[in-house]
């Protein structure tokens, strides 16, 4: 007896301990898949963590390339503004010459308006740019002294219109006009005017453009040559306003105060 019992003993000792084993490689197992879970857990919220980081790079990409464009853009809308203004606005000119001193110095910087005689006409003692009439590609600055259809006489340093007995007050120039002061008489076309620099002394003028027109081969005669003494209505650029460098001051545009100094 003590023998069968030994048996079923040793029999159900060994049922237990692979039930035990069975339990406890499930277990194992149930852990593994537990583990095996968490990591997926984690590895998709990394996934979830890196794509929610992706959009924000990208956006910031985005606001650089649009903050780029509008640099950009607003650039080539101040050139824009800028070229408008000095084709249809403003004119910038460095004066190169002394012809005009002392009112205006060899090398100043200037600006004109080019809309001055938009709605009204050049008048005597007005500072005008313009196109040169023998050669339109260079811009020169006089003074404007005679008018459309008037007689321009200079007799002894002295400036006359139509054959009036006083002769023009002209308190801005340099100094004693002794050069080429006499002997000229001018009849200003309709739509033209007759200009002279302040340096009377030291100034190519209407005084002496016809002979460059022949002397350049512009003109092939004295008579053709004569058109080239006046500037044309059409060659005015504008109107000297202010000197900006190297002394900046505005530029006495008209020193005749009446009717009767024009004449």
């Amino acid at each position: 007896m003590s023998n069968d019992n030994e048996v079923r003993e040793n029999v159900d000792t060994k049922q237990l301990s692979e039930t035990d084993v069975q339990e406890t490689a499930a277990a194992s197992e149930k852990d593994n898949m537990n583990d095996l879970s968490g990591k997926m857990a984690e590895k998709k919220e990394e996934m979830n963590d890196f794509s929610g980081k992706q959009p924000g790079k990208q956006e910031e990409k985005i606001n650089i390339k649009k903050e780029v464009i509008s640099w950009i853009r607003t650039f080539a809308i101040t050139i824009g503004i800028v070229l408008v203004l000095l084709l249809f606005v403003f004119i910038n000119a460095q004066v190169p010459s002394e012809s005009m001193e002392s009112t205006i110095m060899t090398k100043d910087r200037l600006i004109g308006f080019r809309f001055s005689y938009w709605f009204n006409e050049p008048q005597r003692g007005d500072i005008i740019l313009f196109k040169f009439p023998v050669d339109e590609t260079e811009t020169y600055i006089k003074r404007v002294i005679g008018l459309p259809g008037e007689t321009v006489t200079i007799e002894d340093a002295h400036v006359y219109i139509d054959d009036s007995e006083v002769p023009l007050e002209e308190t801005y120039l340099k100094e004693d006009w002794v050069w080429e002061n006499d002997g000229f008489t001018f009849q200003v076309p309709e739509d033209c005017y007759f200009v002279m620099g302040d340096n009377r002394n030291n100034s190519e003028d209407s005084r002496f453009w016809a002979e460059d027109a022949l002397r350049d081969g512009v003109a092939t005669s004295e008579e053709d040559a004569y058109q080239y003494t006046f500037v044309k209505r059409e060659q005015i650029k504008g109107k000297a306003m202010f000197v900006y460098y190297r002394h900046p001051r505005m530029l006495n545009q008209n020193p005749y105060t009446s009717e009767d100094d024009n004449s």
